[in-house]
Formats: C-alpha cells, sequence, structure tokens
C-alpha cells in the first residue's frame, strides 16, 4: 500500500506541474502547484484549494514589503468605497447606544433627510428584522441599511417624545463620502482647509473648497493634512497644481521593472501665490508626503507639525479572476529634490510596523533634538537651498511636540471604553430641545446659522458637573477616576463635548472650529502667520 501512495505521489511530481513549467519555465512554481495539489489531494483534513490559493498569495506578498497585499473580492468594495468617494445607502451616520442604532446625523440631501429621519431617532426595524437589543455587529446592520441604488428598505424608529414606532420608506441612492472635512474662515485673511484622505473627489472639494475662501477674501491658507493617510496619487498632483509654476516637478516614481516617470505642474492661471502653510503628523502618509514634499523641496511654504510617516510605495492594482485583487509595489516616490519618501523596512517587517510606537519610546514625538540625519541623506531645496533630509518620512520646518500632559492615560481609557461618547449621545438627545430653542439651526440662512454658531462658541460650555457625571460612568465601565489625571485632561474633555455637539447640531466645520483650538500645530501656525517676519524666519530656518 505504501509502495502505490509512493509512486502516486511520484507521477504527480512529474505529471501535475507541466502546464506552469511550460508557462513560467521555473522549477520553483512547479513546486508551489506541486505542494497546492497534495495538500488538497492528501491532507489529513478537508480543504479547498482556493483557500490554499489566498494563503500562498498572502504568504508571497507579506514578506515583500509592508504595503504590498491581497484583498478578497468580499473585502474590496468596503474597502473601495472610501477612496471612490460614495456608496449605496440611506444616508445616515449612526452610532450604536446599548445595542441599539442611534441616528447622530442625516446626511444633507440624502434618502433619510428627505424622508424626515432626524438626528436622535432609534432604528429599531429593518425591513420587519429586529436589530435593536440582539447585539448585532455594525457590519451586519450595515448589510441590511446598505442596497442598490433605487430599492427601497423599511425602517420603524422610536423618536424622543413619540409614542409610537414611525415608519418610514426609504429609496436607496449614491451616498458621498466627503474628504475635505472642513474649510472655514479662521480670520479676514486667514483660511483653513482639512483634508482627511485622497479619494477620486479629493480635488474636485478642494478646488471648490479653495475657491470659497479666497472669495471670502482669503490671502493665507493653512492646509491640515495631519492623520491623512494617503490615497489617490493623482488627487495629490491635482492638489499641488494649485501651488506651484508651470513645468516645477511634483513628484517622479521609478522602480525595477517601471522606468522613472516625472509629473510636472500645469502652470495654472488661478494657482494659489499666498502664504501657505502645510500641517503634519506621524499619521501623515503617501499621497500627504507627496504634497508635503513638494511644498518642502520648493520653498513654496511652511511645513509645521512632526516627522510624516514615511510611506512612498507605489502600489499598482491588479484584479484577478474571482474578482479579488492584488496591490502590488511596483515603484518608489521620489521629491523633486531626489528624496525618497519610503523609511527602511528591508531588515525587519514587523519592526517597521512598530515604528510610531518606537517613535514615541525614543522621544521622537516630544523632543526634535532626538530626530538625528546622516549628512549621507542630506539634500537641498530648490530655491532657498536650505538642507533637508531623506530615509524616510517628511521632516517639518517648525517642530511641534506632542503634548503629553492634557492627553492622560485616564483620558484614553474613558475614550476607549466608549465613555466619552456615550455621554455625549446621551447628553445631545436630553437636551436636544433646549439647545435647538437656544441656538436654532432649522430653515436659517446660512449668515444666521453662523450667527448662531458664534453664540454658541461664546457662550455653551459644559460644567464640572456635567464632568462628573461622566466620570460616574467611567467608573461603571470600570475606568478608575485619577484625580490628577482628570485634572490635566478636563478642559480637553469639556472641549470633546461641546465640539461632538457642534457637529450634531452644524456639520464638521464647525466641529473643527471648535477642536482646533486644542490642537498646537494648528495654533504655531496661526502663529507664524500672525506677522510677515515669523513667516520668512520660519521659511528660512535651517535644520542644524
Amino acid at each position: 500500500m505504501r509502495k502505490r501512495f509512493l509512486s502516486i505521489v511520484i507521477g504527480c511530481l512529474f505529471l501535475f506541474p507541466t502546464l506552469c513549467s511550460a508557462q513560467f519555465g521555473d522549477e520553483n512554481i512547479q513546486k508551489l502547484d506541486m505542494v497546492t495539489f497534495m495538500l488538497s489531494r492528501y491532507y489529513v483534513d478537508s480543504t479547498s484549494t482556493e483557500r490554499l490559493a489566498e494563503y500562498a498569495i498572502k504568504g508571497m506578498l507579506s514578506n515583500l514589503d509592508p504595503h504590498s497585499s491581497y484583498i478578497s473580492k468580499e473585502d474590496l468594495k468596503r474597502e473601495s468605497e472610501p477612496l471612490e468617494g460614495s456608496f449605496d445607502g440611506i444616508g445616515v451616520v449612526f452610532q450604536m447606544m446599548e445595542d441599539t442604532l442611534l441616528v447622530v446625523q442625516t446626511i444633507s440631501g440624502g434618502p433619510s433627510e428627505k424622508v424626515g429621519i432626524m438626528a436622535g431617532d432609534r432604528i429599531i426595524y429593518v425591513n420587519d428584522t429586529t436589530i435593536a437589543g440582539v447585539k448585532m455587529k455594525n457590519i451586519d446592520i450595515q448589510k441590511r441599511i446598505r442596497g442598490p441604488k433605487g430599492t427601497v428598505v423599511k425602517i420603524k424608529v422610536l423618536r424622543r417624545g413619540v409614542k409610537d414606532m414611525i415608519d418610514f420608506n426609504i429609496t436607496r441612492d449614491k451616498i458621498p463620502l466627503y474628504s475635505v472635512d472642513a474649510s472655514y474662515m479662521i480670520d479676514k485673511k486667514i483660511g483653513y482647509i482639512k483634508v482627511d484622505r485622497f479619494s477620486s473627489t479629493t480635488l474636485e472639494e478642494f478646488e471648490k473648497a479653495l475657491k470659497k475662501l479666497r472669495a471670502a477674501g482669503m490671502k493665507d491658507l493653512i492646509l491640515d493634512l495631519q492623520d491623512n493617510g494617503g490615497g489617490y496619487m493623482s488627487a495629490a498632483i491635482g492638489m499641488i497644481d494649485n501651488f506651484l509654476n508651470k513645468d516645477q516637478m511634483i513628484v517622479y516614481t521609478e522602480g525595477r521593472a517601471q522606468p522613472r516617470e516625472d509629473y510636472k505642474a500645469s502652470g495654472k492661471k488661478d494657482a494659489f501665490d499666498g502664504r501657505l502653510i502645510v500641517l503634519v503628523d506621524e499619521g501623515s502618509a503617501s499621497a500627504s508626503e507627496i504634497v508635503s514634499g513638494a511644498i518642502q523641496d520648493w520653498d513654496r511654504g511652511v511645513l509645521v507639525g512632526r516627522r510624516t510617516f514615511g510611506k512612498g510605495l507605489v502600489q499598482k492594482m491588479m484584479d484577478l479572476p474571482d474578482g479579488s485583487q492584488i496591490r502590488m509595489t511596483t515603484a518608489r516616490y521620489y521629491t523633486p529634490s531626489g528624496r525618497c519618501i519610503q523609511r527602511p523596512y528591508k531588515d525587519n517587517i514587523k519592526e517597521y510596523r512598530n515604528d510610531l510606537i518606537e517613535r514615541y519610546n525614543h522621544g521622537e514625538l516630544m523632543h526634535e533634538d532626538s530626530i538625528t540625519f546622516p549628512d549621507s541623506l542630506k539634500y537641498y531645496t530648490l530655491n532657498l537651498k536650505r538642507p533637508i533630509y531623506g530615509g524616510g518620512g517628511i521632516m517639518p520646518d517648525l517642530f511641534v511636540p506632542l503634548d503629553t500632559v492634557k492627553y492622560t492615560k485616564y483620558h484614553r481609557s474613558l475614550v476607549a471604553k466608549g465613555v466619552v461618547n456615550k455621554f455625549i449621545m446621551n447628553y445631545i438627545e436630553k437636551n436636544r430641545t433646549q439647545l435647538n430653542a437656544t441656538y436654532p439651526t432649522a430653515n436659517l440662512s446660512d449668515a444666521k446659522k453662523q450667527e448662531s454658531f458664534v453664540k454658541f462658541m461664546n457662550e455653551f460650555n459644559i460644567t464640572d458637573e456635567d464632568i462628573a457625571k461622566l466620570v460616574e460612568d467611567g467608573e461603571k465601565e470600570e475606568v478608575k477616576k485619577d484625580e490628577e489625571q482628570l485634572k490635566n485632561s478636563k478642559e480637553l474633555i469639556k472641549k470633546q463635548v461641546k465640539a461632538n455637539i457642534a457637529r450634531d447640531m452644524w456639520g464638521s466645520n464647525e466641529y473643527f472650529q471648535i477642536m482646533n483650538t486644542e490642537n498646537d500645530i494648528y495654533n504655531k501656525a496661526i502663529e507664524v502667520l500672525s506677522s510677515p517676519k515669523n513667516y520668512t524666519n520660519a521659511l528660512n530656518r535651517k535644520r542644524k
């Protein structure tokens, strides 16, 4: 019997890989095919060639570089939505509150707003299926609510002050996913735009915001790319095109099998020529680094914040026959001066993934002098000839340390346990009628809404009694009160609650107008723009 088994295996070794051998001419490909065949035929437990193929693909890609990856057909649509800029659904922002879906906000002009869904409504049924009180996962709820454009979903909601449930028939539609989180005038001269990611709609959104701010009198711009993890290179190139002169290099790519390709500014007639500050931090990556690298290399603006992530690998998306996809690294990004954005990863990919933790432990996020650059990685900016450095990531012109005083462990625990978010939702629901009466927003012009928000900014405050209730809620979730850390974080928590109330009543612009007052990088940028001398000194600063 054993001899017979061995003969079968030997036969497989010679006969099965013939096709692959003819196609690839590589004995290693034969080896991979043979192992897959033998496992599917003789492994002790049942398995499938589909699973084996996925394991093999994931294993191969994970050992090449940190960003080549395999995406199953099930995950592909979900991962693509933020970059594509829309999805099919009913148009609500929701939060799970004690096993019940609470509508936090309806998307302006979306299907839910049109039929009368309101913030504070609790969705109990979706197509006669109970979703409340059954501990259903968010992804399962989304599957029930989302669906193809034009299809109808039936929901029942409970509304505060209404005895019986209310029935709604909602026709699903395209729901936009905006990548420009906020754009507003800080004062009569300074405009602010925050970009969350670089998606297919980012350039259109950004240029619309830029045009609106310029019409409002903007002379200087703060472009916020903090925690922007990147996205489409084309969106980043289009954004920079609004700041550079014709034929100035934006970025170039090059790889082993991909020849160098240069991307240059087109020379837009309406390009913005005012003072520019770009905000970056350790969460700014990829397309964000293309933007910040080009701005710095051409001395076009001042970078403020902390060293960026260092993700400078170009991925090409390749579809597989079953609807899945691989994202394969084919080249590297280089800034106009020749700096490679990508930080090293060859020695240990695991260490690469833990780099931000190591930066924190090493003190880099708190102390500029803990960051050293070898002379071998020195480059120079293209106009002012200031020294800048390669080696991965973009080091800003002005360093702003991470605040470790107000962002305490106690605060992080309250946030991580969902205590702060739950308190905010309960506060809004409990006080919604009074808030709307004192600071009205419904059926008002934009100017009147702004007046109402300014009144809210100046008058409304979260009290110490409110914080005491939040602390009590935290203890119920086993977050033990820490008097000293609470003292350090109290004002930050109050600001977070106030900002989230503003987002519920007005939108993300108002949220960031409040929260940015606690952002040291943002405040440093305003300080730099407060006088021509400050800006000139920052732009001419030479790092030792």
